[in-house]
């Protein structure tokens, strides 16, 4: 998949567990889980919401990387 992350490593940093980021955010558990195993790519609005809690810009926390 070609949007790479660092959400867990900022989870991390801020203490909080999957089902508290959902909450943060406005999202599910699930969908944490997901977005940090790279099986789902959030919308513009849930990443910039990831970013304004994490208090990061959202290009450190999610890359675009083309496939080759």
């Amino acid at each position: 998949m070609p949007l790479r992350n660092h959400l867990k490593e900022y989870r991390v940093r801020l203490d909080v567990n999957q089902q508290q980021m959902g909450q943060l955010v406005g999202t599910s558990r699930q969908t944490i889980s997901q977005i940090e195993r790279g099986d789902y790519s959030p919308s513009v609005t849930l990443a910039l919401k990831i970013a304004k809690v994490c208090n990061a810009k959202v290009e450190d926390i999610f890359q675009y990387e083309e496939e080759e």
